[in-house]
Parts: structure tokens; sequence; C-alpha cells
């Protein structure tokens, strides 16, 4: 405390030293430069920009199927990405949808439980059943023999897949799914990573990673859409990185118009999507702060697509969200993006990593050739 006089005047030597003292420090808070983004990545162990293959390779191969992962890793891609949902008798797994019409058999394995979620059925009934045979009828094209008869993967398979490429080892990017209807999955992720050594065991120092994003917390990044999910995964994995994912609509940010996709009249749901916004840009910046007083490490917003279609969301990766983004010490990864017109949008908007179905595409996008084509690998790999 400086020394006063009487009348609470401060002596000439101690006030100037003083003064001289606040003036200093006031110039370092205004010369220090918030960290970039590139560094922000960098300190988490995440690779930047970073492509993260959205259920593998899956524009080429059945989604979350060994093809898709396996095409996915020797492409290069830094993350294997996956909706992580457990069966009934507790077998973590990868699925996207609630439940296994769209990318199974299972209206002709099990007709009367077709329209059952996927957590009412065993792993043994989940391994009965074709998950790739659906991708040749949707994308004839796309079609390969050695699709038919693909099997639903675990997190145990899709980790081995990671780690069996001694050139290139990706990440995990584990999205908790529908965590509602899974109490407690995010304990039963931790356990698992922790068995397969994929995390550090609490006050341990990890040692050198084997993956090819870098060393440590890097290796695996946590996602979801819930609020609750986040907290759980901050409780069980509080040095894992984390992405609170964003969306225009009920669970999270409030929208301007409160108007249904049928009362809106659009012909598309793409179109719907396009003229949506946030409620005002305090109501995007609330959950941004939300995001990091939960623990992410960085946001996953939606995108808006050039040609719109089925994947083309609310915008909410203008410049201006992602710069309050990274004011606040934030990464954006966006989702989810196929074609360079949009892969050069985003990325002049200020993202900082990319969930795609082409990981091949994204990765020459970035001047990260891979070693071999698309085809040449799913022959390789029998396909």
């Amino acid at each position: 405390m400086p020394v006063t006089f009487s009348n609470g005047s401060v002596p000439t030597t101690v006030g100037s030293a003083l003064l001289l003292t606040l003036m200093l420090g006031l110039g370092s808070a205004q010369a220090a430069e918030p960290i970039s983004p590139a560094e922000l990545a960098t300190n988490e162990g995440i690779p930047y920009p970073a492509v993260i293959a959205h259920r593998g390779a899956s524009y080429d191969a059945p989604e979350s199927t060994a093809a898709a992962y396996k095409v996915a890793r020797d492409l290069g891609a830094d993350y294997l990405e996956m909706d992580l949902q457990r069966s009934k008798d507790g077998v973590l797994f990868a699925l996207h949808d609630n439940n296994l019409q769209r990318t199974t058999d299972v209206a002709t394995k099990f007709p009367e439980r077709k329209d059952a979620p996927a957590n009412e059925f065993t792993w043994a009934e989940l391994r009965t059943l074709d998950a790739g045979s659906w991708f040749n009828a949707a994308y004839p094209d796309r079609a390969r023999p050695g699709f038919v008869g693909l099997k639903i993967q675990s997190l145990d398979d899709i980790i081995k897949i990671a780690e069996g490429n001694p050139q290139h080892k990706p990440g995990l990017y584990i999205e908790t799914k529908e965590p509602k209807q899974f109490p407690g999955i995010e304990a039963d992720l931790k356990n698992k990573l922790l068995d397969k050594g994929w995390l550090s065991s609490a006050g341990s120092k990890l040692g050198k990673s084997n993956t090819g994003v870098g060393q440590g917390k890097g290796r695996v990044v946590l996602q979801t859409f819930e609020k609750d999910s986040l907290k759980e995964l901050q409780k069980e994995m509080p040095n894992t990185p984390k992405i609170l994912l964003l969306w225009v609509g009920a669970g999270s940010i409030e929208p301007k118009s409160t108007q249904t996709f049928a009362e809106s009249g659009e012909p598309t749901k793409a179109a719907y999507y396009a003229k949506q916004e946030p409620k005002d840009a305090a109501e995007f910046e609330k959950w941004v702060d939300e995001a990091k007083s939960l623990g992410a490490i960085g946001t996953g917003p939606s995108a808006e697509l050039t040609n719109h279609g089925d994947q083309s969301y609310t915008d909410l990766v203008k410049p201006e969200m992602n710069k309050l983004t990274h004011d606040k010490g934030l990464l954006v990864h966006v989702y989810t993006v196929d074609e360079p017109v949009d892969f050069k949008k985003v990325m002049d908007a200020g993202v900082d990593g990319i969930f795609t179905n082409r990981a091949a595409e994204l990765l020459k996008f970035y001047n990260r050739f891979p070693s071999s084509n698309v085809k040449q690998l799913l022959a390789d790999h029998g396909y």
C-alpha cells in the first residue's frame, strides 16, 4: 500500500513510481495479443485446420462401417468421427439414427421390431444386420459388391481400425448421441477409452501418442448437442477436448422466427433453414459463453451450403460469429461440408476444422494429397 500524508496526498517519489507501474501494466495489457486459433488448436493437440471424417469416408462407403473408417484412415484424415450409442447389453457402437431402418435390413431380419430404437437390440442381434447393402441401393454409381453384408461397428472395432495403419493413426471424434437415452454413457466411454489406452488416468501423464494428431489429449475430441452431456463429459474427462455442437432450433439456439417448416411454405428444408437465424447476436453469444463455461474448447456450428441439399442448415459460421468465438478463446469446427466451393467459403469465414463425408476432397483442398485414391483403397481392403 502506498505511503500517504495526513491530507491524503502521495509523496512525489512514491506517487511517481506507482503511476509508472500502472502505466507500464496498462501498456503490457494493451500490447498483449489474443491467442490465435492455430495456437489454440496446438495447445489442445488438435490439427489445424482439422479434417474430421464424418462417420468415416461416408460419401465413398456406407457410413460408420469398417469400409468407411478404413478408407478415411488410409487417406490421412485427422479424425474418425462417430455417433455413439449403447446396445441393450451395454456395448458401445456407432450409429447415427435413433432406429435401424435407414441403414440396415432390420425390417427383414426383425420385422416386428423394425421401428424400435437401436438400444433395444442386443449386440449379438445388431451384428446380424446388413449395414452396407442400403448404400448400394441409394448410390448405385458408388455401389460395390464388397459393401453387401457390412456390419455395425463397436467402439472397440473403430479403435482397432484407428490403430491399424502404422503410417497414419487418426484420432477419434466422438459424439454422445441422444445421451438422455443412455444414462451413464459418458462414464462408460471414459472407462472404455482408459481401458484401451486412449486416455490418461487421473493425475498421470500420457506418454507419447501413437496417433497422427499430436500428443496427449488431442487424440480424442468429445462432442455433443446436449449441455447436460457436456457437463458429464467434463466431469468424467476434464482434460479431453470437448465441442458443443450448435443448431438453431429446439434445445439449442433460439430462432428469430418460430415458424415451422410446414408453415413456411418453403419447397425444401434446406431453403427453410437458410432463412433461419438466431434470435439476435446476444442469443448466439450466450451459447458460445455456455460452451466455454461448461468446459468446451470450441463449438461445432452448422453451415448453409451453396447448393443446399440435405446437409444444408442455418449459417452459423458467418465471419462475425467466428470472430466472436475466437475472441472468447474457442475453436470452430463446422458441420458438414463436402464441396470445394463450400470448403473455401467456410475457411474464408474463419473456421478451424471441417466435418466432411468426403475426406479425400478436403485433404486435396488443404494440399494434403493422399498417397492413394479411394477406389484403390477400397480394392486394397477387399471391397
